[in-house]
């Protein structure tokens, strides 16, 4: 099997992993609306994480590496999603 192939078949095997790890605790985290457990700094630094990596996945030259971009496209949003949601309960629901 041709290098290039394999790279690629690897990296979308990876983004596989990667969302099927993401979702549970974001849909979880949107039905429940409970982030007791959740670390605030945790997923501040895993949007930043991701944001970084699509635009690397953006940039890379000659050719976009779609599965590292849109890998990170959904694990971001899923961070931002839970951080969110994590923000309003501790700063803004605690308040009123």
């Amino acid at each position: 099997m041709e290098q290039t192939m394999v790279y690629q078949i690897c990296g979308w095997i990876a983004s596989i992993g990667m969302v099927l790890g993401y979702l549970p605790q974001a849909i979880q985290t949107i039905r429940t609306r409970n982030t007791d457990g959740i670390a605030l700094p945790t997923f501040l630094m895993m949007g930043i994480g991701g944001a970084c990596f699509m635009l690397q996945g953006l940039l890379h030259e000659p050719d976009i590496i779609w599965s590292l971009f849109i890998t990170n496209l959904i694990t971001t949003t899923c961070s931002v999603i839970v951080f969110s949601i994590k923000v309003y309960n501790d700063y803004f629901q605690k308040k009123g």
